[in-house]
């Protein structure tokens, strides 16, 4: 089974360099990676030339200026220097969406729960069939989103759209730390969002993102990766490794 990690940061002036991301990755068994281009700085250098370093490791999702009219160019340039994809929100204009649909690049959509279950941003995507949107980071949810998850059930019901694929980190984004750390590995109070992402997607529209290194100040690399792995919603080698590898695979331009 190839492992893939469809959620990292890595950079000079903000976040870790590469070789910390890869020394993570080789101590647990994960042989690819989505290079996510951090908010602050649209100079997408660095992950470009990760790509070329690494190219059987990595793919770079790059971020541009959507405000302004040079960033379609931008974006002809990134992909020339192996961009496979770009980082937008919901709110951004339709001319960057419509652009990123053109070029056949993966978008990796950065925003709210409550944005992404909007009509406008279903009606938006919906005018882009061909285009793959990702959303990150469970949608945009968190540990904060109050029983019976009303915002969160209104965003999976974009899972009736085909092009429509969905980011899962690791549980201590949306669960808390104990107050008292056993010997194993566990959080407390963990909402059913793996569950109910399951549910409305499929398995096959899902994929795992650690977002390294924000991971590090939570529950670290390793049990971000194991727990859902491990997930007790997997019920099939199947499952698993669609969520783990397969998706992404499908997804995402590897070499």
């Amino acid at each position: 089974m190839i492992t893939v990690d469809t959620h990292c940061h890595v950079g000079l002036n903000w976040f870790e360099p590469v070789e910390s991301l890869l020394f993570q990755m080789d101590s647990n068994g994960v042989d690819k990676a989505v290079l996510i281009q951090h908010r602050g700085s649209y100079d997408n250098s660095y992950i470009l030339d990760c790509v070329t370093r690494f190219p059987a490791r990595f793919v770079a999702i790059v971020l541009v200026d959507s405000v302004k009219q040079e960033s379609l160019n931008q974006l002809e340039e990134a992909v020339k220097l192996g961009a496979t994809g770009v980082r937008l929100e919901p709110g951004d204009s339709n001319l960057i969406w419509e652009k990123a649909a053109q070029m056949d690049l993966v978008v990796s959509c950065q925003g709210e729960v409550t944005e992404f279950g909007t009509d406008i941003f279903r009606d938006k995507i919906k005018e882009l069939p061909s285009l793959k949107i990702v959303l990150e980071h469970l949608g945009g949810v968190n540990k904060n989103e109050p029983y019976p998850y009303n915002s969160f059930a209104k965003m999976v019901k974009l899972a009736d759209l085909e092009n429509v694929y969905l980011k899962v980190p690791g549980l201590g984004e949306i669960a808390s730390r104990p107050r008292i750390l056993e010997k194993d590995f566990q959080l407390k109070d963990v909402p059913p969002f793996i569950e109910m992402s399951i549910e409305a997607f499929g398995t096959n529209h899902l994929m795992w993102g650690s977002d390294f290194p924000p991971v590090s100040n939570r529950e670290g690399y390793r049990n971000a990766k194991e727990t859902i792995a491990n997930h007790k919603a997997l019920k099939s080698d199947f499952d698993v490794a669609s969520v783990m590898g397969r998706t992404a695979l499908d997804v995402f331009k590897f070499v």
